[in-house]
């Protein structure tokens, strides 16, 4: 009784400091830039409406969707991570294992190949590629028994045979790498509130229905061996948490690009404060993940101003040290 009783304590402590940082990770994030808003500035631009100043329209048309963006993103991209290490039983797992990148960067190579540059194109079909990708991993485990290794497995194939064919296609079409090369960066520049609109409607809705199969994924981490004795039909649950993992990750990576090690580096952390269980780690997750990418946003903006660093390349920075950290400190013990 005592050691949970200290535990909910430590989570109730993480989720207040999660809110805390996400709140000032939001108020930095509007409030500096090229153009800083004060307190007082940001007050009277959020009230009088976004046509009324230079400062009211920096605010509306781009720090708001901005930051907004980030949030979304971090939530949705830390979620998809901590489910696909709790399904596959893989810490080391991230969304791209199950080739969500690989098939988001493959559709925007095509669609940028037949000149379909516009930002709904290109957000549209990066989504579309995330999804497929991940369908055709499962498919692919599904028909081999749908195993946590033959979906590694599947993942790390088919990530290989799509990353030949959009090398394939940017080397024969000059003009789609250079029109995708924004995309494959990651980052927040280009995002507006019209991109984020099916985002902010996807990501919300798939973070509650997967909070609500939190049961599910605890019983699926035992072993499908246990899981069967309880009832469970581990190939089909296991599919579907994957699917909606891969809708969380396809939806973040149509409005922000390839954002690398989000879902590796934040449910690492998130389970070294809380523990494992799933409906903790769910939301710890969802509100550390947009403060980490909201803070990592604004570094990338403000690090070499009045030059911009895509945010994917600071995460990528960051991610590859982590990655090396977690290899040396598991060494010896099951992934």
């Amino acid at each position: 009784m005592k050691n949970k009783t200290v535990n909910k304590s430590k989570t109730a402590a993480f989720m207040i400091g999660a809110i805390v940082l996400l709140l000032v990770a939001t108020l930095l994030n509007i409030c500096i830039g090229a153009s800083d808003l004060d307190l007082e500035g940001l007050w009277k631009a959020l009230l009088s409406g976004p046509d009324t100043s230079a400062a009211a329209r920096i605010l509306w048309y781009v720090r708001l969707p901005r930051t907004a963006a980030c949030l979304l993103a971090g939530a949705a991209l830390a979620v998809s991570g901590a489910v696909i290490q709790k399904v596959l039983a893989n810490n080391l797992a991230s969304p791209g294992i199950i080739g969500i990148n690989a098939g988001a960067g493959l559709a925007v190579a095509v669609c940028c190949a037949f000149g379909w540059f516009t930002s709904w194109a290109i957000a549209g079909f990066s989504f579309i590629g995330a999804v497929c990708a991940t369908f055709l991993v499962v498919i692919t485990a599904q028909k081999s028994g749908a195993s946590k290794t033959t979906v590694v497995l599947g993942g790390v194939a088919v990530t290989a045979f799509l990353n030949a064919i959009t090398e394939g296609i940017i080397t024969m079409i000059p003009d789609a790498a250079l029109a995708s090369a924004d995309f494959r960066a990651g980052g927040f520049s280009a995002v507006n509130s019209g991109r984020l609109i099916p985002a902010s409607i996807i990501i919300p809705v798939v973070i509650i229905v997967i909070w609500s199969l939190a049961n599910e994924m605890d019983v699926l981490s035992l072993g499908d061996d246990t899981a069967h004795s309880l009832g469970m039909n581990t190939a089909t649950v296991r599919n579907l948490l994957l699917a909606l993992a891969a809708v969380l990750a396809g939806a973040a990576v149509s409005f922000a690009g390839v954002l690398g090690f989000v879902g590796l580096i934040v449910p690492h952390m998130v389970k070294r404060f809380i523990g494992t269980e799933s409906r903790s780690v769910i939301p710890a997750c969802a509100l550390s993940g947009a403060g980490f990418v909201a803070l990592c946003d604004l570094a990338a903006r403000m690090l070499f101003a009045p030059y911009e660093l895509p945010a994917g390349i600071l995460m990528s920075a960051l991610g590859g040290p982590f990655f090396i950290w977690l290899l040396w400190k598991r060494k010896g013990k099951r992934v």
